[in-house]
């Protein structure tokens, strides 16, 4: 297997032992988005503000990576065209239960539902590989924490911006690497691996990341993650950082997120 297959095989794992971003929405919060009151989350802690995605009803949006039925949801219920993509089969499963749930339509191709009803469209693809929409498919992608699974960022920035229409959205969730070099296994008070965290290019890294079942992650620098916006051509409209939202680093306030909204 690629690093990509082993990844999403390990976040199935994860979901089925309650991992905490591949618990979905209940229903009554559900309901609530369908009256306007919603939140969502790139990052673990500061919600998304309301303005970055302006009026979201029949708006084409992607949620690249965001499988797991919280945040599509929100989507559907403010009346967006809604898209999820994701490789892993337990994150998809999540999003198609909510929507037997919920009582709005399932479509699992590259294909828009004809009926005015409520609808998302579940497709599972690797965002490692071209993405499977036309260019200028979508008006907002919404892409939280997650290409910390992705060794070579600037693909995913590129395909971003192709399948992105003219003056359409990008938000991101981006690791700042400080996670990465903390020690996972107890209490993030000792200083324990240098960066760049890549088991690509270390034996040991990656043994023990399959021995942990911590899936193969890597680090992204500045350069990488906001840099590589800027050379795909988007343009840095706003940016807020976030927390782990529990833990040492937490506690103490150190930042270990950024979320972006840029501009096409």
């Amino acid at each position: 297997m690629n690093y990509a297959e082993i990844n999403s095989k390990v976040i199935d794992s994860w979901v089925k032992d309650g991992w905490e971003w591949g618990k979905p929405i209940n229903l009554d919060t559900y309901k609530n988005a369908l009256n306007g009151n919603w939140n969502v989350f790139l990052t673990p802690t500061k919600p998304v503000p309301h303005e970055w995605f302006g009026n979201l009803k029949g708006k084409k949006i992607l949620g690249l990576a965001s499988g797991g039925a919280q945040q599509m949801p929100i989507f559907v219920a403010a009346g967006a065209d809604a898209t999820v993509l994701d490789y892993s089969d337990a994150q998809l499963k999540s999003e198609e239960d909510f929507a037997n749930l919920a009582g709005y339509t399932i479509t699992k191709e590259n294909t828009r539902h004809s009926s005015t009803l409520p609808n998302i469209n579940i497709i599972k693809a690797d965002m490692t590989q071209r993405l499977p929409f036309s260019d200028e498919s979508f008006e907002i992608i919404f892409h939280p924490v997650s290409n910390c699974y992705v060794e070579d960022v600037y693909s995913i920035w590129k395909e971003c911006y192709r399948i992105l229409k003219k003056g359409g959205i990008l938000l991101s969730g981006l690791d700042n690497g400080i996670n990465f070099i903390v020690d996972m296994d107890e209490d993030e008070t000792k200083i324990t691996q240098k960066l760049p965290f890549n088991p690509m290019n270390d034996i040991e890294l990656y043994e023990k990341s399959i021995k942990n079942n911590w899936g193969i992650q890597f680090s992204h620098t500045i350069e990488e993650q906001i840099g590589g916006q800027l050379k795909a051509g988007f343009k840095l409209a706003d940016i807020y950082s976030d927390t782990n939202g529990l833990g040492y680093l937490h506690d103490l306030n150190i930042a270990t997120f950024y979320a972006t909204k840029s501009i096409k």
